[in-house]
């Protein structure tokens, strides 16, 4: 379910799930009201999409990733360089009030593309190259960099990391973002604005909206093609992992992301 969608952020996520040769054009199909490119928010109903070529849904795979967060490799200084920076959960927008005691819990550092997926994807696709807070003589990956990171609630944390809340930088001005759901909302987050302590335009560690835009075209990818893709478990109190992983969908994909991710503290990229 959909909830407080502008009309802007349906076609954008359409120009995402449909390809195509010419422009698409949608119609509300009682009114006949023509949807366009505004904050205008999308009224309930029947809508049909036009087009004088084919139309195709897009079949690109989407990347699905891990929502364990015991990852080795993340590096130390992006965890305090996210909490310097933010302070806050850039989503909800609670203050960590116990911050000047060094008190963190409940929040998070999170990676906007994850980590697990630095080689081949972030490697190959040259990824790096929408991180400008790091010289370029650099010879890391950069996928560390402060502009691939937010501050979450640790809950949050969760829905972002399986697609189910998400960011579309192109919704608006670039000064403030709306968000976009793919899940009943729980929390109450239905339109926030990404907080604009994240997003300084004078700050050279601001997150990176190519980024943003990359996790947002996978939300749509994960969500909107049928029924969807499946929700992973997150919740290992029982104590068997690997029994609960190996009766998933993906349950091989997702074992090898589990391993490669607890190697990669020991392999240099």
């Amino acid at each position: 379910m959909l909830i407080d969608l502008t009309e802007r952020n349906f076609l954008d996520m359409l120009e995402i799930l449909l390809i195509t040769e010419t422009p698409i054009r949608v119609q509300e199909r009682g009114l006949g009201h023509i949807v366009m490119k505004t904050n205008t928010g999308l009224e309930a109903g029947h809508y049909d999409v036009y087009c004088d070529s084919p139309i195709n849904v897009n079949n690109k795979p989407w990347v699905f990733r891990l929502i364990s967060h015991n990852v080795l490799g993340r590096d130390d200084a992006f965890m305090t360089g996210i909490r310097a920076r933010d302070g806050r959960c850039v989503i909800s927008g609670m203050v960590n009030r116990a911050a000047y005691r060094g008190q963190w819990a409940g929040f998070e550092a999170a990676h906007i593309f994850p980590l697990e997926k630095e080689d081949p994807i972030w490697i190959q696709g040259n990824f790096r190259r929408w991180i400008t807070d790091m010289d370029d003589t650099d010879r890391s990956s950069k996928i560390n960099s402060l502009q691939n990171g937010i501050l979450l609630q640790s809950g949050i944390h969760q829905l972002f990391d399986q697609y189910l809340i998400s960011v579309n930088p192109d919704v608006t001005d670039r000064t403030i973002t709306r968000l976009s759901r793919f899940d009943d909302d729980n929390l109450g987050l239905d339109g926030r604005v990404l907080d604009l302590v994240c997003r300084n335009l004078n700050d050279s560690h601001r997150v990176s909206d190519e980024l943003l835009r990359w996790h947002f075209r996978q939300s749509v990818l994960a969500n909107m093609r049928g029924a969807g893709e499946p929700i992973f478990e997150h919740d290992f109190s029982g104590g068997d992992m690997i029994g609960v992983i190996s009766r998933e969908q993906y349950a091989k994909e997702r074992l090898e992301m589990e391993v490669a991710a607890r190697m990669r503290g020991f392999v240099e990229y």
